[in-house]
């Protein structure tokens, strides 16, 4: 499916990785550090990284400064290790695309390679016109249902993209950072389903048992409400709005919240995402509306 390159230094998780990567028809690349993953990548070619965070000669944060300096079109994802949560919240700011607990890779990795990789691949067949477009505005009013949300990232990828000349790992950024604020507006806040109550849902998914979700969207008031997606997009910088109608949450102690802290809160692991992907991000006192803004 896709070139990947991975890079960890302890040859036993390198071996399980692989196998993992392989068997979903990856061609896979192993390099044990930063400095021969540098080397690897003119013979390779990746189309992504996949890395450790704690490595010796040169750990995930340095490789990803490296690649975006010297290959800015190649997406990284982090693997961490519990402890090093300010190191990849460091790295995701610097340009890593996504990062993974290493309790959850054996049940994520897989998807989040898709994920990012699909990312990568919004079309971008209106960017000789989009580029000529002096500033733009769109509001869409959403009921909670998930498959609105690719659709609505992958527009706001084209135009961003087509205004500011940007490339496909910053394009990805933008997508994930306005996707996880989507999911937390209709998840978290309009749903009032918890993470650990999504995934158990996932699972009655798979047996075709009626979901949680589906259960709320028919009820009220969570099916009742709505979400106000607004957007405002300049030369200088973009604006991302998004309100739900549930509860809100306490926004403030959040916000305050160092990585580490953040990622034992409820929403905090998209908040991580949306804080290093963005230059700017705030809520209303009520903690049901969010301003994201990317300055350029």
């Amino acid at each position: 499916m896709a070139r990947v390159l991975l890079v960890e230094d302890s040859r036993t998780q390198a071996i399980l990785l692989r196998a993992m990567l392989e068997e979903d028809s990856h061609d896979v690349h192993v390099a044990g550090d930063g400095v021969e993953a540098l080397e690897l990548i003119f013979e390779t070619m990746p189309e992504i990284v996949v890395t450790d965070m704690q490595m010796p000669n040169m750990n995930g944060l340095e490789l990803v400064r490296a690649l975006r300096k010297q290959h800015p079109a190649i997406p990284v994802i982090l693997i961490t290790a519990q402890g090093s949560e300010e190191l990849s919240a460091q790295a995701l700011q610097e340009g890593a695309a996504a990062y993974l607990p290493k309790s959850v890779v054996d049940e994520e990795l897989l998807g989040s390679i898709e994920h990012v990789l699909a990312l990568m691949a919004t079309q971008v067949s209106y960017r000789d016109l989009i580029k000529r477009l002096d500033y733009n505005q769109f509001q869409f009013t959403l009921e909670n249902d998930p498959s609105l949300i690719s659709p609505l990232v992958h527009l706001m990828q084209q135009v961003a993209s087509g205004m500011h000349f940007s490339d496909d790992v910053t394009r990805a950024r933008i997508g994930m950072a306005i996707e996880q604020a989507l999911l937390n507006a209709m998840f978290r806040g309009n749903l009032e389903i918890s993470r650990e109550a999504q995934l158990e849902d996932e699972e009655l998914q798979v047996s075709a048992e009626m979901t949680l979700v589906q259960r709320r969207r028919s009820e009220s008031p969570y099916g009742d409400r709505r979400v106000l997606f607004r957007a405002h997009l300049g030369h200088t910088e973009l604006v991302f709005i998004i309100t739900d109608e549930g509860p809100g949450f306490d926004a403030q102690a959040l916000m305050s919240a160092d990585a580490s802290q953040v990622l034992e809160i409820e929403r905090g692991r998209g908040l991580v995402l949306i804080r290093s992907f963005m230059d700017e991000v705030r809520f209303n006192e009520a903690g049901n509306e969010i301003v994201m803004i990317k300055r350029f």
